[in-house]
């Protein structure tokens, strides 16, 4: 239920509220329950008990073992802990990842860069999509590890995982993908994806900030970031977080629960809030791919106004931009630039992600105040000529 007078939220790509269900959840454990997991009396165990509890929850919804779960304190340690972790550990030297990674893979990645390290960056196709078979050339009898992500944060368009990662095990490379956006939106059995890491956010799937996870398939050897106690089998010492991690759990058996059906009713929604928007706006852009993408993402550039702009004349929406502001102007995402859009459309960019409490009410007044927005902008001079 959405707070009176407050905008209409369509940015869950960037966080999403915790669910009912993982706020009751977590709530024992910020009472009542608030043991060390390593202790051995009945206080320790009451929280040992929930952590297993949820590293169960967690593995359910991947399909893997609970054993091959580690708790992190969210995606970005996760993929940190994963990158540098594989590289440590190996004797080869290069990586492979692609032009449109989140920072936490990026930058992860550059720093192997800057430490002798060979990184591959794979570019993607108009769609934004990285294709598997031009992947094959760069995965080589050195490299140590593939890591490209299962669904882009901005665009929404998936990656063809499986695929990729075949190849990389084809020459005994390790294959990780940041499951982030994915988790709880799409299928993410580890299997069928073929991956031997995935990395989660909580906040991304209604279970709490600064929780996450990393799966590790069996037989997988990481290094670890952080050097402590045992906690999580040493990758990640340090006392457990139990009320998040909990957390977290509870809103991977809550996703289980209902994912087709949720995947189905947002990507009814998304659609409609397109096809709205074009009826308006004929020369309105989709960036992404139209069809392999995350149901509830739509990202579209406005035709002769930033995004930025539209958003600003538009308070009865949250939603974000891929730009970044800074004295002096502001930068195109470079995710859109680097599947080819030029500068200007791509500064004409929004995202509008939907969410479990997104409804058609919401998608009608989203549109009719977007359209407006657009309007007043353009027509004011407050837009963005073609080719500036």
């Amino acid at each position: 239920m959405r707070e009176s007078g407050l905008p209409i939220y369509l940015d869950h790509n960037a966080t999403t509220p915790m669910a009912p269900e993982v706020v009751e959840a977590m709530l024992p454990y910020l009472r009542e329950h608030f043991g060390n997991p390593s202790s051995g009396h009945v206080y320790g165990q009451r929280a040992r008990a929930a952590v297993a509890r949820a590293r169960e929850q967690v593995a359910a919804l991947l399909g893997c073992q609970p054993d091959e779960i580690v708790f992190t304190s969210g995606g970005t340690e996760a993929n940190n802990l994963c990158i540098r972790g594989v590289a440590e550990a190996s004797a080869r030297r290069h990586i492979v990842t692609s032009t449109v990674e989140h920072p936490a893979t990026a930058q992860p990645c550059l720093y192997l860069e800057r430490h002798g390290f060979e990184v591959t960056r794979i570019p993607v196709d108009v769609h934004g999509q990285v294709v598997a078979n031009e992947v094959r050339p760069f995965v080589r009898g050195d490299t140590a590890l593939v890591t490209v992500m299962l669904a882009q944060n901005e665009t929404g368009t998936l990656m063809p995982i499986s695929a990729i990662a075949e190849l990389a095990r084809g020459r005994g490379a390790l294959m990780h993908t940041d499951a982030a956006q994915a988790v709880g939106k799409i299928p993410t059995r580890v299997d069928e994806l073929g991956v031997d890491l995935l990395s989660i956010a909580g906040h991304k799937l209604y279970a709490p900030k600064g929780v996450g996870a990393l799966y590790v398939r069996r037989g997988v050897e990481l290094a670890p970031l952080v050097l402590g106690a045992g906690h999580e089998r040493g990758l990640r010492p340090g006392t457990e977080n139990v009320p998040a991690i909990v957390g977290l759990g509870a809103a991977c058996e809550l996703a289980g629960r209902d994912l087709e059906r949720e995947a189905t009713r947002q990507r009814e929604l998304r659609d409609e809030l397109f096809a709205r928007l074009r009826e308006a706006i004929p020369d309105l852009r989709l960036n992404g791919h139209p069809a392999a993408r995350l149901p509830n993402t739509l990202n579209v550039s406005f035709p002769g106004a930033r995004g930025s702009a539209v958003l600003a004349g538009t308070p009865e929406v949250a939603a974000s931009t891929g730009s970044a502001c800074h004295e002096g102007g502001e930068t195109a995402s470079p995710v859109l630039l680097a599947m080819g859009i030029d500068a200007a459309t791509a500064l004409g960019a929004v995202r509008l992600s939907l969410g479990r409490s997104t409804d058609r009410d919401q998608i009608h007044q989203a549109t009719r105040a977007l359209v407006r927005a657009h309007g007043e902008v353009a027509a004011t001079g407050a837009g963005l000529r073609r080719g500036e």
